[in-house]
């Protein structure tokens, strides 16, 4: 089963293919009866406790809610409880560091592009090689963004008008990010740098927090799923100026793209998926892995995520998976390097 990701933002060669991640990432998953090694058996069956899914945001974000709704879905295919703890700080990669040095065999991560890709960039001093010191297992969903801005204080209402406003008022406005280094921060550095602006960044600790500041007229835009900004697009409490995929949302089918509305393209995009330590055995890798296929298969779960905008990324082999976050870390590098977006 195949998306179209259709992105304005992903550089042209990797638009060369029908689909953005498909090319390299479609390959059939191993079957779930995996045989695990004597020296694994000798140990007992895993998991052999509950497992524990960090999610290295607050809670409320798109990150958060994806994994909630995959949680119970895998939990019934791997027979054990699963606990999603919610870890957030340094824009995601508090979590995923905690991860990393995990050494129980049961704590796994939502990590994103965010906290790998853009990360090994973003930050000088980071704790983690996204790499060498974690196991990719499966991606989840895709994450195309739209840009939305608040109907309170101001009397901007299209694409043209903002980009007018932001430029003429250099230092005055601001944009929200789920927290420094995270998809929002960087696409939002990207698109002021794109347009020749000066905004100021305001990082908060959870999605939730970010929503209500645009809202309430605190911050003047953020970028972010589709369906979670949809509800204030629809209520009036904020509007959404443009996507930044190449096609508009059949959720949104009223916003244009950004190639419609007149914005330079730019880079503006994530994904997300899980990860354990390094340290994870190959079948446990590989255990996981059928997991969240399981859970992606079930057409419940793929409508509710389709719906927020996220459609969902199956059949990749974690050996694909690995390749491709080792690709992201490459061509992130110097485009974050390009946006002046610095985290240390």
């Amino acid at each position: 089963m195949r998306h179209e990701f259709r992105n304005a933002a992903i550089a042209p060669s990797r638009r060369a293919s029908t689909s953005t991640l498909g090319r390299r990432g479609l390959l059939a998953l191993p079957v779930a009866a995996l045989a695990m090694p004597t020296v694994l058996r000798a140990q007992g069956p895993w998991p052999s406790q509950l497992i524990r899914l960090v999610v290295p945001y607050g809670p409320g974000g798109s990150t958060d809610l994806v994994m909630r709704i995959m949680a119970p879905r895998m939990s019934a295919f791997l027979g054990r409880p699963i606990v999603i703890e919610n870890r957030a700080g340094g824009g995601s990669t508090v979590g995923t560091d905690f991860t990393a040095k995990s050494t129980d065999g049961h704590t796994f991560v939502h990590a994103t592009l965010a906290s790998t890709g853009v990360a090994a960039a973003l930050y000088h001093n980071l704790p983690y090689d996204p790499v060498r010191d974690l196991a990719a297992i499966a991606p989840t969903v895709f994450v195309p963004l739209t840009l939305a801005i608040t109907t309170t204080g101001w009397n901007v209402g299209t694409a043209q008008q903002l980009i007018e406003t932001l430029r003429a008022n250099p230092g005055k406005y601001q944009y929200g990010s789920n927290g420094v280094g995270s998809t929002g921060h960087l696409a939002n550095a990207n698109f002021a740098t794109r347009i020749g602006a000066q905004v100021e960044h305001v990082p908060y600790r959870a999605g939730s927090q970010t929503i209500n500041a645009l809202i309430t007229g605190e911050i003047q835009f953020v970028q972010d799923v589709y369906g979670l900004l949809l509800p204030y697009h629809q209520s009036g409490q904020a509007k959404c100026l443009f996507v930044t995929a190449e096609e508009r949302s059949r959720l949104m089918p009223d916003v244009p793209t950004m190639t419609e509305a007149g914005v330079p393209p730019y880079k503006a995009y994530s994904w997300f998926g899980l990860f354990g330590p390094s340290s994870t055995p190959r079948p446990v890798v590989d255990r996981m892995a059928a997991a969240v296929e399981h859970a992606l298969a079930d057409t419940g779960i793929a409508a509710r995520l389709e719906e927020m905008g996220t459609p969902v990324m199956r059949g990749w082999s974690p050996d694909r998976f690995a390749a491709y976050v080792a690709e992201e870390v490459r061509d992130w590098a110097p485009l974050v390097r390009a946006s002046g977006a610095r985290a240390d």
